[in-house]
C-alpha cells in the first residue's frame, strides 16, 4: 500500500469513526472542507479539512491524494470523486457476481454492453454503451451500503437472475 492509499484508509476510518457514514454524512463533510464553495476540493482545502480530523498531510501528500483521485483532470476533487475514493474496495466475491451480471447483459461477449445487446430490455438513449469498468464502478457504490458478501450476492443474484 503506498502513501496515498494509506492516507485514504486513514480518512475512511476517521469519517466512519465520527459518524460520517453514508453519502449524506460524507457529503456534509465534503461541503465543510470546501471553503470557497466551488463544489470541489483543491489540495489546500483537502489538507486543512483532514488536519481538522487529526490527519496531518504535508502539501506534497495532499497534492498526491488529489492527483490520484481526480478522474476528470480538473486538478481538484468533486463530490463524486471524493465519495468514490472513500469507498472500501470490494471483495472478490462481490466483483465476481458483478462480472456475472455484466456477462449476462453482454450478449455479444465483446466486453461492452451496447444497445443491440439490450434491445427490448433497456432504453439506451442516455447511456448507449456500458463497459465492465463502468458497471463495476456503479455496483461498487451499491456495494458500499451492503453489509455482507452474502447479502450482496443474494441481491445481485435476485436482481439479475444469476
Amino acid at each position: 500500500m503506498d502513501a496515498v492509499d494509506a492516507t485514504m484508509e486513514k480518512l475512511r476510518a476517521q469519517c466512519l469513526s465520527r459518524g460520517a457514514s453514508g453519502i449524506q454524512g460524507l457529503a456534509r463533510f465534503f461541503r465543510h472542507m470546501d471553503r470557497d464553495r466551488s463544489r470541489s476540493l483543491d489540495a489546500g482545502e483537502l489538507q486543512r479539512g483532514l488536519a481538522e480530523l487529526g490527519l496531518v498531510l504535508d502539501t506534497a501528500e495532499a497534492q498526491g491524494v488529489c492527483r490520484r483521485w481526480d478522474r476528470d483532470g480538473s486538478g481538484t476533487l468533486d463530490l463524486e470523486e471524493f465519495l468514490r475514493a472513500l469507498r472500501p474496495p470490494m471483495s472478490q466475491v462481490r466483483e465476481a457476481v458483478i462480472t456475472a451480471a455484466f456477462a449476462k447483459l453482454d450478449r455479444s461477449g465483446d466486453g461492452v454492453v451496447t444497445v443491440d445487446d439490450l434491445r427490448g430490455v433497456y432504453s439506451g438513449r442516455a447511456h448507449p454503451r456500458v463497459t465492465l469498468a463502468e458497471f463495476q464502478d456503479y455496483y461498487s457504490g451499491v456495494s458500499a451500503s451492503v453489509d455482507t458478501d452474502e447479502e450482496f450476492v443474494a441481491m445481485m443474484t435476485s436482481a439479475w437472475r444469476l
